[in-house]
């Protein structure tokens, strides 16, 4: 069971944060905001990068 950290459950439910920021710029694109959209990809993106090199590091 995670901690209760802010990290714990946010490395928990990684995979729900990624698609609900997807979704968030999906929604984003077809309101015509597609910078909006690509600031949500890009918090997406760099979460994905960090569990990457978590990872990498044998976490």
């Amino acid at each position: 069971m995670p901690d209760g950290t802010v990290g714990a459950l946010a490395e928990l439910y990684l995979g729900n944060i990624l698609y609900a920021l997807e979704l968030a710029a999906l929604s984003l694109e077809q309101q015509q905001r597609s910078e909006d959209a690509a600031f949500y990809r890009g918090i997406a993106r760099r979460l994905a990068e960090a569990r990457g090199a978590e990872r990498a590091r044998g976490g």
